[in-house]
């Protein structure tokens, strides 16, 4: 299989280069390696050049410009698959192989479990319980398998209908050309989601339990308000695009979003979401999320 491994990259030169080494160490190795190089400014570049990795230079247009453009290349380059992966994390030695033995005929894409580097048991993106439409379900216990255990046990086959994509998922360029590209409005936020859907109408999108990609722990990393606008607004689309109990699941979103403010940025920014600084650009996200838009429009 003739597959261009793809990483977009922002300012992150030091796990970009662990990115890369680990790509080089594959039992079988993508063909290319191409990194997207979103305007970096930390010496990407002269590290890139001086390894001799091939790299395009753009402007700083999101991850979903970053997706878009290196799907293109394969696109235009004649490759048979993309493995596409952010610059923060790595793929286990055998990923792309076992990746390749799972991209079979009606697979649109073959993901790799998302693990913590420092922690491998427990997945950095749980895994949700799926009802019978394969969608998240809102009720029940346990809603989320957090551990590699707890998925084994419920994907004995060794797949599982459900990927979190952007981190070492391998799409069939067959796949790409019925559902298109990635779409760029989603800036930073949600074109994983939208994408994930829109292959799952082509064909089957799985995780590949036999294929592990490594990946800092984010469950307390700090939002931005750039990311809390994207997160909110363009969740909140895709709620209404893909999901059922549209309202439950928008009601649900928001208290989380609020959660996570507290805890991860503590309780100043949170007011500042709500009565300060930031409710303009945090209302202003919720409301254009309610009408259907996307793009970049952040003003705050």
């Amino acid at each position: 299989m003739n597959t261009l491994a793809v990483i977009v990259t922002y300012n992150r030169c030091e796990l970009l280069g662990r990115c890369i080494d680990h790509l080089q160490r594959q039992i079988c190795a993508p063909d290319e390696i191409l990194v997207i190089n979103n305007a970096c400014t930390d010496g990407t570049v002269a590290m890139l050049e001086q390894r001799g990795v091939h790299f395009i230079t753009q402007k700083n247009v999101g991850s979903a410009g970053g997706w878009y453009r290196g799907i293109q290349h394969a696109l235009e380059h004649g490759f048979e698959a993309v493995w596409l992966m952010d610059d923060d994390g790595f793929p286990d030695a055998g990923a792309l192989a076992a990746l390749e033995a799972a991209l079979v005929p009606g697979v649109a894409c073959a993901s790799s479990v998302v693990v913590r580097e420092n922690e491998p048991t427990r997945f950095v993106f749980p895994f949700p319980v799926l009802d019978a439409a394969g969608l998240p379900v809102i009720w029940g216990s346990p809603r989320k398998l957090p551990t590699v255990a707890s998925l084994k046990a419920v994907a004995p086959s060794g797949t599982y209908p459900f990927a979190h994509l952007f981190n070492g998922a391998l799409v069939s360029i067959a796949a790409v050309r019925q559902a298109g590209n990635v779409n760029r409005d989603y800036f930073i936020y949600g074109d994983e989601v939208d994408y994930f859907f829109r292959l799952r109408k082509v064909g089957l999108v799985i995780s590949v339990l036999g294929a592990v990609h490594y990946h800092p722990d984010v469950s307390k990393r700090p939002y931005n308000p750039v990311k809390v606008y994207y997160y909110v607004k363009n969740s909140l689309v895709l709620n209404a695009r893909y999901f059922n109990f549209v309202w439950t699941r928008h009601a649900m979103l928001l208290t989380i979003v609020l959660y996570r403010m507290a805890a991860r940025n503590g309780m100043g920014f949170l007011i500042s979401l709500l009565v300060g600084k930031q409710a303009p650009a945090f209302y202003s996200a919720i409301v254009r999320g309610l009408q259907g838009k996307i793009g970049k429009d952040f003003n705050g």
